[in-house]
């Protein structure tokens, strides 16, 4: 059998047919055959092509373990991935090349965790299949990452159908099953700022709005874990591990990651309510996530230690499992610890401009609080029970690109949307380069490749490994974002609804010579964001330069705030 042809896009793609040693027959999709190519207008694949190349001759290609043999599954092998990656990511690059290797190292991993299946593609967390995944091996956990990550794919059908598998199609939108808290709404909204695709946002509408208010209601199976998460306070509990952080300091209770992650979901089924013409329901929402909001500020808000913390609750079950980090804490009571996720708020822009709040960013440069060589710590390390495990799965002192990816949307947007001195540039672009300097892994021979897993010593770049290299069960985890936070925060595209293309990028004058992200998909045009300090690199002068389809729409001659204007077409 040589292949067989699959109707898609109105032309037929083939299968491509392999055996590999030890696993068996499988198939591999030539997914790059079905999206449109694109070519930059300033950079070319080159150095993609050289990195895909480096990435793959590292380890063998374990993108096919565990799919059945009938081919029903498919996905991109390390032979497919460099003309996959030139069709569909942004080409990308800057003068120093520690970012710039490392952004093409998750798209190669990201595009691992992309599967082909029955019902559409989904995306993954984990490449072995773990027992508490549900369909196709997917985990809701991370699904907010996983959208925000996308977007930046060409064709949006990857996302588009995941997005929908989650409604019907085996997904889990957590709503029913309480496990886990995500922001899945948020990250669907998030597809239309960049794809601009209105009748297919519209058309999850109702489905988003089921999913949320399911929250509030008991799921079937009844239980103490099962009852609904909103309380009478107006705000929601949650269970540590069923938002993907167990053994957590915080522990169990009413905790800043599920409400954030309720304000963000009801404030984005209001501006899809608002393409859809309903206004009811807009308003609806939109009251709901401002008074969310304001009793979280009341209740969560410690305004001694200066950040939002986790409140015990009467009707909020402790952990289901023996959690020893656990602070004792009475019901109505604020914990004592800080946690790394106090700053996921500000991924939503939720806490108010003007009352304060942002003094809570200056224990991410603390050294006594979540200050690390290579990442953020998740819990301060002023408090008695911060630990760092040697292995296992624990939020009690170990760095987890899961939290610092969001800790680095969030700072962005303070940076962004917020009058405040607390952070700025240099902040955000040193934690930046602390989450690079995370994705290595140094071998016997003292060779260093790239390498993401679960969690990871903040202070020695050690992995904490379930397994050994190169076959860890965390392998190329997709459990955070890195790309887009390079397209957003660093270049500083910051998508919008309308038809402004608006870019700040978040680096320091003097710390980069050149970069350029190039091939950019959004709003039905092609996007070039270039810096030339000197004007020598790319030849189109000194300064920034926003281009659109290759024409100029915005520039300064400092890495400064602009805008600019897609032309009519």
């Amino acid at each position: 059998m040589h292949g067989m042809p699959i109707p898609f896009h109105s032309k037929p793609v083939w299968i491509k047919h392999h055996t590999l040693p030890g696993i068996g027959t499988i198939f591999l999709f030539l997914f790059g055959a079905l999206f449109a190519e694109g070519t930059g207008a300033i950079l070319k694949s080159d150095a993609q092509r050289r990195y895909v190349a480096a990435f793959n001759s590292q380890r063998p290609d374990d993108t096919a373990e565990n799919l059945p043999a009938d081919g029903s599954i498919t996905v991109i092998g390390n032979d497919q991935t460099a003309a996959w990656m030139e069709r569909n990511v942004p080409l990308f690059e800057r003068s120093e090349k520690d970012i710039e290797e490392t952004y093409h190292f998750r798209w190669w991993t990201y595009r691992k965790h992309v599967r082909n299946t029955p019902v559409g593609f989904v995306v993954t967390e984990f490449l072995p299949k773990v027992d508490w995944s549900v369909a196709y091996n997917t985990i809701n956990c991370p699904v907010g990452h996983h959208l925000y990550e996308g977007l930046w794919i060409r064709d949006p059908k990857i996302i588009n159908d995941y997005s929908r598998f989650h409604f019907g199609k085996g997904g889990d939108p957590g709503g029913v099953s309480k496990q886990y808290s995500q922001w899945i709404a948020d990250g669907i909204h998030a597809s239309y700022l960049v794809h601009a695709d209105k009748p297919f946002i519209t058309g999850l509408l109702d489905p988003l709005v089921k999913n949320h208010e399911a929250w509030k209601q008991a799921g079937p199976s009844g239980g103490p874990w099962q009852a609904g998460r909103l309380l009478d306070n107006g705000l929601y509990w949650q269970i540590d591990s069923w938002e993907g952080q167990e053994v957590s300091i915080g522990g169990t209770g009413i905790r800043p990651p599920m409400n954030s992650y309720r304000y963000g979901d009801a404030m984005a089924i209001a501006r899809i309510a608002d393409l859809a013409g309903n206004k009811d329901l807009a308003d609806h929402y939109r009251d709901e996530a401002r008074r969310l909001r304001d009793d979280f500020q009341t209740r969560l808000w410690d305004d001694e230690a200066k950040f939002f913390k986790v409140m015990r609750h009467a009707l909020a079950p402790m952990n289901q499992y023996e959690n020893p980090a656990a602070e004792d804490c009475a019901p109505g009571n604020l914990v004592n610890v800080r946690e790394i996720f106090g700053y996921v708020p500000w991924y939503f822009n939720m806490p108010e401009d003007g009352r304060g709040y942002e003094e809570a960013w200056r224990q991410l440069t603390d050294p006594n609080g979540f200050l690390g060589s290579y990442g953020p710590s998740v819990a301060e390390r002023r408090h008695p029970k911060f630990f760092i495990n040697p292995a296992g799965c624990m939020w009690r002192g170990a760095s987890w690109p899961f939290a610092t990816s969001q800790t680095l949307t969030a700072m962005a947007n303070v940076i962004n949307n917020y009058r405040q001195e607390v952070v700025g540039k240099k902040e955000y672009f040193d934690l930046l380069k602390a989450y690079t300097r995370s994705h290595r892994h140094t071998l016997d021979d003292g060779k260093s490749v790239p390498w993401i897993d679960e969690s990871l010593n903040p202070d020695t770049e050690r992995w904490i490994m379930a397994g050994s290299f190169p076959m860890s069960r965390g392998r190329d985890y997709n459990h955070s974002t890195y790309c887009d936070l390079v397209v957003t925060g660093l270049v500083g595209l910051r998508p919008r609804a309308d038809d402004l293309v608006e870019v700040n990028p978040l680096v320091p004058e003097g710390h980069m010579e050149y970069f350029c992200l190039d091939n950019v998909r959004y709003h039905g045009c092609d996007l070039t964001i270039l810096w030339d300090k000197t004007g020598k690199r790319y030849g189109r002068g000194s300064g920034l330069r926003v281009l659109a389809d290759g024409v100029e729409i915005a520039g300064s001659k400092n890495l400064a705030h602009v805008t600019g204007r897609i032309p009519a077409r």
